[in-house]
């Protein structure tokens, strides 16, 4: 019984030593204590997500004699695979609604702003950023916007491919 009550009160030592406050490691500061994946569109979100003036950009594929179905199909299938959901709703319902009646300069131009950053694109049809001067003049842009306002409350899904 001794034998007992003595490893009771060993391990009861152990237990309130471990848990002392002094050897808990409580993290305060706020580096820490920072959300690692803020919601779109808050200004944590809006920071880490800027895109830098001065960054080196990747020149797009030339695609010589690409017929107006094939670039349909192929814009159809970039709009949808973006790489954000945010932006894959956004483009893809976009393109579903949309590409069937642009022109082949309108889809040329639409193919341009692909190769925009997701983040970019998302906020500048949202309106949370001031698109640069390229783009802020648009008619493509304003169909995107008027689009992302969604002013007939429709409940947007995925288009299937």
């Amino acid at each position: 019984m001794a034998t007992i009550l003595r490893f009771v009160s060993r391990a009861r030592r152990t237990a309130q030593s471990s848990f002392a406050p002094s050897r808990c490691s409580i993290f305060t500061t706020s580096r820490r204590l920072a959300d690692p994946w803020p919601l779109p569109g808050s200004p944590e979100h809006l920071a880490s997500t800027e895109t830098p003036s001065d960054e080196a950009r990747i020149q797009p594929l030339e695609r010589p004699n690409e017929s107006l179905g094939t670039l349909r199909a192929r814009l159809v299938y970039q709009s949808r695979k973006r790489g954000t959901l945010e932006s894959d709703l956004l483009l893809s319902t976009f393109a579903r609604d949309n590409l069937k009646n642009m022109s082949e300069e309108e889809l040329k131009q639409y193919d341009k702003l692909l190769d925009e950053p997701d983040w970019d694109i998302y906020y500048w049809a949202t309106g949370k950023r001031t698109p640069p001067d390229r783009w802020a003049n648009t008619v493509l842009l304003e169909k995107l916007k008027a689009h992302a306002r969604n002013e007939g409350k429709v409940v947007r899904r995925m288009p299937s491919l």
